[in-house]
């Protein structure tokens, strides 16, 4: 009976091959067929394989008096930032034996949704048929389909969201998992604690990490040290759970997203960027319209003018730029963190509200969305909200089956 213990850093890997070598034998003539049986006990950052015994075994003969050798491939279907393998038991008839890391034969990467663009068109439009799908086997009543049963989610709310709680937890519930809310005071990430620590801890307990934060790094971090995948909620930058959302909406209502136009009216915020970055990915007419000193972020405008596939506009002439609209998008105009600069936007922003007047204008085709909560009275009137043509609160719902799709996707459920 001999010991030994290995430890492997891969970021992720899906076969780890180690190969046991007979080191002396007891003959020198006629080496009897001789088998190998270990047991290794892993600790593992992911719970979906949780902590367990993996029992193999290899068998080998030979008929010369060289020692034998044995290899036998261990398969891992999670990722992880650290195995740790802790061989309990290696027994060997005929010699004596001992494992070594030989190789690592393929390596797969976490999937995370951070950014519309980090995915290609295919595989968004793939998303959104996963939405349609689960979204009909839900309305229907039916509960059968429970593909995140035994998963939990941590979801970090830096910045407090009903839409964004009541949609993804009960989502993820509806499809058999469990979400764990950690609010403002749980964590205060990056104060009490750095956000790569929480990021560490948060995947050892967790199969999914959803976060709704502030600083647009925060997600970023919160990706390159989590070992599983991270979802992004929301940050200062960019919204896509948002947008995935208001894409299935359209092609529900509108027939597609291909070809039509959109005009998003109020200030070029993190909604606007996320609707560059989808037209970086899917072909559209994207026009922002805003006061001057309010435009998105002239980067992110240049990537999604350079991806050569959408036509992008960004002006201060708002009436000119919903006639023709297949959607008129608008959002409040002083968003979370902004509220102290109020009373200063409203007065830049007139003009700029979406009323019954900028509808006609955009035409009889044209619906009205909006991310909510809104400020009526304000950015838009209650009669636009109230329209017939306003598929505002279907956008909402659909908040939680375009997220049970990206869930779906990230987690290759």
């Amino acid at each position: 009976m001999a010991a030994a213990a290995a430890a492997i850093t891969p970021q992720s890997a899906t076969s780890i091959r180690y190969e046991a070598n007979s080191l002396s034998s007891r003959t020198s003539s006629l080496f009897r067929p001789h088998s190998l049986t270990f047991s290794a006990l892993h600790s593992l950052s992911s719970p979906s394989i949780r902590r367990q015994i993996i029992t193999a075994s290899a068998t080998s003969s030979a008929t010369t008096a060289s020692p034998p050798s044995s290899s036998l491939s261990l398969g891992f279907e999670d990722h992880y930032d650290q195995i740790l393998l802790h061989f309990v038991s290696l027994a060997v008839t005929m010699g004596t034996a001992t494992i070594t890391v030989a190789k690592i034969d393929k390596k797969v990467d976490k999937k995370d949704f951070l950014h519309i663009t980090d995915y290609d068109k295919s595989t968004i439009l793939k998303i959104l048929d996963r939405a349609i799908e689960v979204k009909a086997l839900l309305k229907s009543g039916d509960r059968s389909f429970q593909p995140f049963k035994g998963k939990t989610m941590a979801m970090i709310f830096a910045k407090p969201s009903m839409r964004t709680r009541v949609s993804f937890e009960t989502g993820f519930s509806l499809l058999g998992g469990h979400a764990i809310y950690l609010g403002p005071d749980d964590i205060q990430m990056g104060k009490r604690e750095e956000t790569r620590d929480v990021a560490r801890v948060l995947c050892r307990y967790n199969d999914i990490i959803m976060a709704r934060v502030f600083a647009h790094q925060d997600i970023l971090d919160l990706a390159k040290y989590a070992s599983v995948p991270v979802v992004n909620g929301l940050t200062d930058y960019n919204h896509p759970c948002q947008i995935m959302a208001d894409a299935l909406t359209m092609i529900e209502h509108v027939g597609g997203i291909e070809g039509t136009k959109v005009v998003y009216v109020g200030d070029g915020n993190n909604i606007v960027h996320s609707w560059l970055l989808l037209a970086a990915v899917i072909p559209f007419h994207f026009v922002c319209a805003c006061p001057k000193g309010f435009e998105p972020d002239q980067k992110t405008v240049e990537k999604a003018r350079a991806a050569g596939i959408s036509k992008i506009e960004i002006t201060n002439d708002v009436k000119d730029a919903v006639i023709g609209a297949d959607v008129v998008y608008s959002d409040v105009w002083a968003s979370m963190g902004q509220k102290e600069e109020a009373e200063h936007r409203r007065k830049v922003f007139q003009g700029f509200q979406v009323d019954e007047t900028l509808m006609k204008l955009a035409g009889p085709k044209a619906y009205f969305m909006h991310c909510l909560p809104a400020e009526r009275g304000v950015e838009v009137t209650d009669g636009v909200i109230e329209a017939p043509n306003s598929i505002v609160f279907p956008q909402a719902e659909n908040r939680m089956h375009a997220q049970n799709a990206i869930m779906l996707h990230v987690l290759d459920a």
